[in-house]
């Protein structure tokens, strides 16, 4: 380990326990007071070039304008995370644990109680922290990836999900049950600014467009999107899908030009126009659509089925899906990440406690892992990417 990442490491912990402690004592996270300070976007340190470990300040220029994922291809791992063993952290909302599997060995290798209901586990901005969000537990878990620890609990309110903006200056804690997007220091996570989205019942999922400076935002229960400034943290448009509508994860193609958003209800994909941010079409692919996650060639988007079992793949050429595999056995594909080979995907079974290993050239099952209930946003690690902007692994 880098004396630079050690240094790190130990601020990032000290930052944790300090806050962990003052929040002791109380069964439920107080809320910090907003903070007056730069919004994302504002004037700051300049960022890293194409190559390198990057600083927050800026968004980092792209790798390739023609591909968003150009820095996430097979094998192109950071510096910061080439040491990190190859693990997937799989967190059971039920259990309210984390089961950690080795991706050489496909056996779980170290579990761990976390707070309640932990529904993702995202990277942080810098890649050098995992966070655990503990939705009804109020917290976060910290993990370093490098070793495997578990730091204690950070107090935040209601943390559904988590993100980051791509310039690194914020992290945005998804707060679902008080329809709320919560901007706050990325290590510290107090709270800078509170954006109250009343008009998207069960905010949960996002992705950016290509310049990082806005966000398209699924309502899962609203049947809507709403599109966030994340330059001014302020809703800037909402936009209907259809009565009964029930929009989860939220992906951006290659080009930067199209977002694809999952629709649990109506059984496949919306395409979303990135510029004018109307939609574009829809796209059928399987009872209960949920995750989105593009191949390391960007050639294509996996979607999980996760009411029928099964993973449809889209071209992003073409726009259309070109192939569908079923588990065998069946299941409930979830949430997860690719390898950083780009060889296996990786999907929880949120309804029957497992964690799937599915080949990405046959399609074919190549194991089915037991862990705790209800497993949910499990994150593959490391990935390839210079920066993380959230959820289970988001790499630009």
């Amino acid at each position: 380990m880098s004396v630079h990442r050690l240094l790190a490491a130990a601020l990032t912990t000290a930052v944790a326990l300090g806050l962990a402690a003052c929040g002791s004592g109380s069964s439920t996270a107080t809320r910090s007071r907003p903070t007056t300070a730069a919004k994302a976007g504002s004037p700051a340190t300049p960022a890293a070039g194409a190559t390198g470990v990057l600083r927050p300040g800026r968004v980092p220029p792209p790798v390739d304008r023609h591909n968003v994922y150009a820095a996430d291809a097979a094998g192109r791992l950071s510096p910061v995370v080439q040491g990190d063993p190859a693990r997937v952290y799989v967190p059971n909302t039920k259990s309210a644990t984390v089961d950690v599997v080795s991706q050489k060995t496909f056996k779980v290798v170290d579990h761990f109680a976390v707070g309640a209901l932990p529904q993702h586990v995202t990277p942080s901005w810098d890649l050098r922290t995992l966070w655990v969000t503990n939705d009804q537990g109020n917290s976060l878990t910290p993990i370093d990836p490098r070793t495997g620890h578990h730091g204690r609990p950070v107090p935040v309110t209601d943390p559904y999900n988590l993100y980051f903006t791509a310039d690194g200056r914020r992290a945005i804690v998804v707060a679902e049950a008080h329809r709320e997007l919560d901007f706050r220091s990325p290590h510290t996570m107090r709270l800078m600014h509170a954006l109250p989205t009343p008009q998207c019942p069960g905010v949960d999922h996002m992705d950016y467009t290509a310049d990082g400076r806005r966000a398209l935002v699924s309502c899962e229960f609203g049947g809507r999107m709403i599109v966030v400034d994340l330059m001014r943290e302020r809703v800037i448009k909402t936009i209907d899908l259809r009565a009964g509508a029930a929009p989860q994860d939220v992906k951006l193609s290659p080009d930067g030009r199209t977002f694809y958003v999952a629709d649990m209800m109506s059984n496949g994909v919306w395409r979303i126009d990135a510029a004018t941010m109307r939609k574009d079409g829809f796209v059928r692919t399987g009872m209960g659509a949920h995750g989105l996650y593009p191949s390391r060639d960007a050639k294509v988007l996996y979607v999980s089925n996760r009411g029928e079992g099964s993973i449809s793949l889209i071209s992003f050429r073409t726009r259309r899906p070109i192939k569908k595999w079923h588990l065998a056995g069946g299941g409930s594909p979830d949430m997860g990440g690719v390898s950083a080979d780009g060889r296996i995907l990786w999907l929880t079974g949120r309804y029957n406690g497992v964690l799937y290993a599915i080949s990405t050239r046959t399609g074919r099952l190549l194991h089915r892992i037991t862990v705790g209930d209800g497993p949910h946003g499990a994150a593959v690690w490391p990935q390839p990417g210079r920066y993380s902007i959230g959820h289970t692994g988001i790499l630009r």
